[in-house]
């Protein structure tokens, strides 16, 4: 019997998957954009969010308290910062509902998991791609 045991196991031991909680948290704050199964898009939504929440709640005198809280669940400086500092500030109105998951319409090749793209809802990861290349494809013709 299942009595008070909450969450998905994954197929993971406990250890790995708080390991799997860290690092998908981690590659969603540092690129905004994932591409993973419906499964762990499921299960990890939750934590990616409180740790959004844990950022955009912290004032002025509570800042560096969430900051070593942040650091103690994701184990990376790097994310803490552009979490604070970008992510933050973008919900800083928004009360919650932070990501989305997006199904893709194929299927991952070994074993047939459903592909979802998971996401942060105000990211504009494509937009810069967009740029990015146009400026790539002006700078080649301007030097022609």
């Amino acid at each position: 019997m299942r009595h008070k045991v909450a969450g998905k196991s994954l197929g993971r031991n406990t250890a790995h998957r708080a390991a799997l909680r860290k690092n998908f948290t981690v590659s969603v704050i540092m690129h905004e954009r994932v591409v993973t199964t419906l499964a762990k898009a499921k299960a990890l939504r939750p934590h990616v969010e409180k740790v959004i929440t844990l950022a955009r709640r912290a004032t002025e005198k509570t800042r560096l308290h969430a900051i070593r809280r942040a650091v103690s669940l994701l184990q990376d400086k790097a994310a803490v910062k552009k979490l604070f500092d970008e992510i933050a500030p973008r919900f800083a109105n928004r009360p919650g509902g932070y990501t989305r998951i997006l199904r893709l319409p194929d299927y991952r090749i070994g074993d047939g998991g459903t592909k979802v793209v998971f996401e942060l809802v105000d990211n504009n990861v494509l937009e810069q791609k967009v740029k990015a290349s146009e400026a790539v494809t002006s700078n080649e013709g301007a030097g022609v």
